[in-house]
């Protein structure tokens, strides 16, 4: 037998309270007006209004910085209930939550997290982040917006010139944090800083917004800088510590498209097992049917690991230990389930799962960005094998 406290894989009564009221407004208050959303390709300000209103914009931010200050746990929890209810909000609320909080919380000073940290986490503006480029996705340390620092009243300010590609939020958010490359290292790498950019900055706009497969709701777009000036005290941590700050920032943000991935899987089962149930052919529901049946039995086994590595990795952060390659693990694995399970959805529900008004083809495409978002799958896989092994896998 061992020493210590027994294991214990129940959920708290907060996180159930929290998760139980999640599900409460998502189906009472949300479900009815997904549809409209989706297909007018809307983006829904209101009902993000109303999270923020609830504390749910600012889970895991402490209380002193505008947050709920609950644990990383909650947020996946939270981010999993409103995925399984409609994926394009999920993903605005993780994108808002891990990107666009993270990074003033983990590297922000008092007064930038007064000013900008405090109205994101209590709902009151919503947050984005700014990395990825048309020539720097997975290749960050290839990023070309540039930002130059020029003399003046105040500090002086730094001036970014460059643009970025696929932001979540883009167009609703009313602060951004972005890259841009500030110099180059001793070593000859490009030196990466971050920096706060409000939505009214001059010089600063949003370019065109993408028609995406999935998750229509939700707004990605192009941030275009020409001459955007901010000031000396907008950079966000110490000079050439960005590219730092957002690797710190890419293993939460891994937690919580781990719990996106893990909500629209459940979201497929849900709607396939009374679907087993009821439809009938030959005679006899069609979940009689071992090729049905046994469909359906993959499903739920593979959405409970994927929910136990994504809680173990939440888990392990709240712990204050390193949770990077737990997280990696989850993401990767949760992902991919999350694609295989809303497929199979599809197949349960024959021809029509390939039709708009059963909702398992909307699963499946707002899935599919689980595997490419944060990292693709393939990058995943690096990351872990390079903790595994010790060696610069390429």
């Amino acid at each position: 037998m061992y020493a210590g406290d027994p294991m214990d894989l129940d959920l708290s009564p907060e996180h159930v309270l929290l998760r139980d009221t999640i599900r409460d407004f998502m189906a009472r208050e949300v479900a009815p007006v997904v549809d409209e959303h989706e297909r007018a390709r809307r983006f829904p300000t209101e009902i993000v209004r109303k999270m923020g209103e609830l504390g749910w914009l600012g889970i895991p931010i402490p209380e002193d910085e505008g947050g709920s200050g609950l644990d990383t746990l909650a947020y996946a929890i939270a981010v999993e209930e409103v995925g399984r209810a409609w994926g394009s909000l999920g993903l605005i609320l993780a994108a808002h939550t891990s990107l666009g909080c993270g990074p003033l919380h983990l590297a922000g000073n008092d007064e930038q997290k007064k000013s900008h940290l405090v109205p994101m986490a209590s709902g009151r503006v919503l947050g984005a982040y700014g990395l990825t480029e048309p020539s720097a996705g997975s290749d960050a340390g290839g990023t070309r917006t540039t930002a130059r620092f020029e003399d003046g009243p105040d500090g002086g300010c730094w001036v970014l010139d460059g643009g970025k590609r696929f932001i979540t939020n883009a167009g609703h958010a009313g602060t951004y944090i972005v890259t841009a490359k500030t110099g180059t290292s001793d070593g000859g790498d490009a030196e990466i800083s971050a920096f706060i950019v409000p939505a009214d900055t001059p010089g600063f706009s949003v370019g065109r917004l993408e028609e995406k497969m999935g998750l229509h709701a939700s707004a990605t777009g192009e941030l275009l800088f020409e001459r955007a000036a901010v000031p000396a005290a907008n950079m966000l941590g110490e000079r050439g510590t960005g590219f730092r700050t957002f690797l710190k920032i890419l293993d939460g943000g891994r937690v919580s498209i781990g719990a996106l991935a893990v909500g629209l899987a459940q979201a497929a089962l849900d709607a396939s097992i009374p679907y087993a149930q009821t439809r009938e052919q030959f005679g006899r529901p069609i979940g009689t049917f071992q090729g049905v049946a046994f469909m359906i039995a993959d499903m739920a086994t593979e959405i409970e690991a994927a929910r136990a590595l994504v809680y173990r990795a939440a888990w392990l952060k709240d712990q204050g230990r390193d949770y990077s390659l737990a997280a990696a693990q989850a993401k990767l694995f949760a992902s991919e389930v999350s694609s295989r399970v809303t497929n199979t959805a599809i197949q349960v529900h024959g021809g029509y799962g390939y039709v708009e008004e059963y909702k398992v083809e909307r699963y499946l495409r707002d899935a599919k960005l689980t595997e490419i978002g944060e990292g693709t799958s393939q990058i995943q896989r690096l990351v872990i094998a390079r903790r595994i092994l010790g060696l610069r896998v390429v």
